[in-house]
């Protein structure tokens, strides 16, 4: 079923002359933790050329007794970087309380968090309070929307939707990575086909990549900056601070204004020229092929499902069988390493497989 969705009106949050070396950063510390803090990063960012500060005011943790942020207070912070550098700046929102005091300072942009995002309760509460703007001001504020904790494709576009419903235009979506329980490289999973299949949905959507953190290192931040970008994505959203070592949170994942500055010009303008464009066609064209037959492999495997489903109903057999499922998972794990796939894409794969074949066995055919 095509799920893609058309929202009329949608422009990119941030114009042209917000880019930086022709793409969009936006920059800041995870929290804003001082004035003074928050000043001398702002103004390494503007001297690097980043027109865009983001700062956290509200910092929740996962579990109490460390650095929450500071709070309102900080608003009047993120106001004087705007006055003395000209910067677009903007925070974090959690619930309409927080909206309101954002707006009462006259930011220019807010995000919603990935645990947020994953409440639709509290995201309706924020499309509630932004629907009740004049239409001027609603029409100047830009919203970011992370994706949630959780790798859960629909909570993310149910997020977006909602904020799309209240009025707003200048929309944008930011993968920052999901949570795992697994031992990962990352700091959180990028699961990179599921913004892959958020932007298939949402063609006119701008989406921005984290890198801070999925990377949860800053010597990760470079090759996942590239991977986005050769990806497509319209921006980065990095977090940098002044003196990351320091930082009361996240202090692993932050580059100096400086090392952001060597960040984005060893970026550049990726082109892949007339060759590489060839190249990359011919590539297409046996991805193509691959996906053809993989799609009439499935489909000759649903049909012996579904001949095993007629044959469990017929012997009165169970047609959900553990042992069966844990044996072949063992198999297949072992066959993935032979082959230089990843253990853990393999068991999501089947695991899909699986349950589509339980269906098909679970659905009578017309002949019986």
């Amino acid at each position: 079923m095509d799920k893609r969705i058309e929202m009329e009106g949608v422009i990119a949050p941030f114009e042209a002359r917000y880019l930086r070396d022709g793409i969009c950063v936006v920059a800041g510390p995870c929290s804003a933790e001082s004035e003074r803090q928050m000043l001398e990063t702002a103004r390494g960012l503007s001297d690097i050329g980043i027109k865009i500060f983001r700062a956290g005011v509200w910092k929740p943790r996962t579990k109490p007794g460390g650095f929450e942020g500071i709070g309102s207070p900080a608003l009047a912070w993120l106001k004087k970087v705007k006055r003395q550098t000209g910067m677009l700046v903007g925070t974090e929102v959690a619930n309409a309380r927080h909206l309101r005091q954002v707006l009462a300072a006259g930011l220019d942009f807010i995000w919603i968090g990935a645990r947020t995002t994953a409440n639709p309760f509290a995201v309706q509460e924020i499309a509630d309070e932004l629907a009740t703007l004049p239409a001027a001001r609603r029409d100047a504020l830009a919203v970011l929307v992370k994706n949630p904790v959780n790798p859960d494709i629909e909570l993310w576009v149910g997020a977006l939707q909602r904020i799309y419903n209240s009025g707003i235009r200048r929309l944008a979506a930011i993968h920052r990575g999901f949570s795992s329980y697994a031992e990962v490289f990352y700091r959180n999973s990028p699961l990179w086909r599921i913004p892959i299949e958020l932007h298939r949905r949402m063609p006119g959507m701008t989406i921005f990549c984290d890198p801070s953190h999925i990377a949860g290192r800053r010597d990760l931040i470079l090759p996942l900056c590239r991977q986005a970008l050769d990806m497509r994505f319209d921006g980065l959203f990095i977090e940098s601070h002044c003196a990351p070592d320091d930082a009361l949170s996240d202090a692993r994942q932050q580059l100096t204004p400086g090392a952001l500055a060597e960040v984005v010009a060893s970026l550049g303008v990726r082109d892949g020229g007339s060759d590489g464009g060839a190249l990359l066609a011919q590539l297409r064209e046996q991805i193509d092929d691959i996906d053809s037959q993989l799609l009439e492999l499935l489909s000759r495997r649903m049909t012996v499902s579904r001949k095993i489903g007629q044959l469990k109903r017929r012997e009165g057999m169970s047609v959900v069988q553990p042992q069966r499922y844990d044996e072949l998972m063992r198999q297949r794990s072992s066959q993935a390493l032979t082959a230089g796939l990843d253990p853990a894409f393999t068991r999501s794969i089947l695991a899909s497989i699986h349950e589509e074949s339980v269906r098909q066995q679970l659905t009578p055919s017309d002949t019986e």
